[in-house]
């Protein structure tokens, strides 16, 4: 083989490693920096969130235990008998009409429910508890409709223990560290739900946009003496 040959060789090689080393060692670096972000994580998890050709199915990856009942439940109803929903788990539905909204209802707000509907956070209470709720939800998706929510529109709740309505009283704009947009020690029912704004921000914005309701119907939840409440 020539000289002229080998010279040529060995400058496609270096080529070659020009792009492949950078890559390698970019790769390497994000590996380790989520593994020491998420000391839980094996490397295959990792490498999937580089690597994985298809997109991942949101739907599949929660627990439901909502199951419709009729509007004629009784009005209070015990703690005891009711399925109270772990963090992540769909347990009703949140219904306006009027904004055309129709939505999942789970307990919790991680990524995964907010792809799939809106939810409780689980620093608040479910309905029923007599307590605030607070709902979460994405703005340009499945809080977009809150847009739409004026003061005297009904919001309905239906879970698997009994049926919720609720009044708009008010909406307001918010900074997202204002505190005061919510009282999670309230002692009378509410709920609030609130999302991103502008509506037509994508991501995280600085404002957000809460919509108060007040208690009109619903069963009672009834706690047992031994819980102390």
């Amino acid at each position: 083989m020539s000289d002229t040959n080998i010279g040529h060789r060995h400058r496609k090689i270096g080529g070659k490693s020009f792009i492949i080393l950078p890559s390698i060692f970019f790769v390497a670096i994000y590996l380790i920096a989520y593994l020491a972000i998420s000391p839980s994580a094996n490397l295959l998890a990792a490498a999937g969130l580089m690597f994985s050709d298809s997109a991942r199915n949101y739907s599949t990856e929660y627990n439901n235990i909502f199951v419709p009942v009729s509007n004629d439940t009784s009005e209070k109803i015990s703690i005891n008998d009711i399925e109270y929903p772990k963090t992540g788990e769909q347990f009703g539905e949140l219904i306006i009409e009027d904004c055309s909204i129709e939505n999942k209802l789970f307990f919790g707000d991680s990524n995964v429910v907010l792809r799939n509907g809106v939810g409780v956070y689980n620093g608040s209470f479910i309905p029923g508890y007599g307590k605030t709720i607070l709902v979460a939800g994405h703005n340009n998706t499945y809080f977009n409709g809150l847009k739409n929510a004026e003061k005297g529109q009904q919001v309905v709740v239906k879970t698997s223990y009994g049926n919720y309505t609720y009044e708009i009283t008010s909406t307001a704009v918010k900074k997202a560290t204002d505190t005061s947009a919510y009282d999670l020690s309230a002692d009378t029912e509410n709920l609030i739900m609130y999302t991103c704004y502008p509506f037509d921000e994508l991501g995280l914005t600085d404002q957000r946009f809460f919509v108060y309701a007040k208690y009109v119907s619903g069963p009672v939840i009834v706690k047992s003496a031994e819980e102390g409440m």
